[in-house]
């Protein structure tokens, strides 16, 4: 199992409820699941059901062409959504509060709390994120 991370998914769903989400067809110019993620591999996903919306860690299952939503990071309801049953849609995103950028200066600099800096293959640290 690995974690991927790739641009240009996005697919719909008609799933109900908090479970996993059963993937539909890729919107044009788009990749499924299956092909950019792959089985058994997670991802961070995000998920749009009306105005309601939902940024998480999830495991792509080939076999059930599903997602699990393991880890809700942030959503518009501050938990799980509980999906219509209409047409949503999911799609890979890269969660800002997961992000970390080169500042102009060139230092790594996270935008989240999580990090309190940045220790480099050479030893070094950025002990003062901008």
């Amino acid at each position: 199992m690995a974690f991927v991370l790739t641009d240009r998914v996005k697919e719909t769903s008609t799933t109900s409820g908090t479970g996993a989400v059963t993937l539909g067809s890729a919107y044009g110019g788009f990749q499924t699941f299956a092909d950019a993620i792959g089985n058994n591999n997670k991802t961070y996903y995000g998920i749009e059901d009306g105005v309601n919306w939902e940024i998480g860690i999830g495991t792509y299952t080939s076999s059930s062409n599903s997602l699990a939503r393991d880890v809700v990071l942030s959503s518009s309801t501050g938990s799980k959504l509980s999906l219509s049953g209409g047409v949503s849609t999911v799609f890979c995103t890269y969660p800002a509060n997961r992000a970390f950028i080169m500042t102009e200066h060139g230092y790594a600099s996270g935008v989240s709390p999580y990090y309190s800096g940045i220790l480099f293959p050479d030893g070094t640290m950025d002990k003062n994120p901008q």
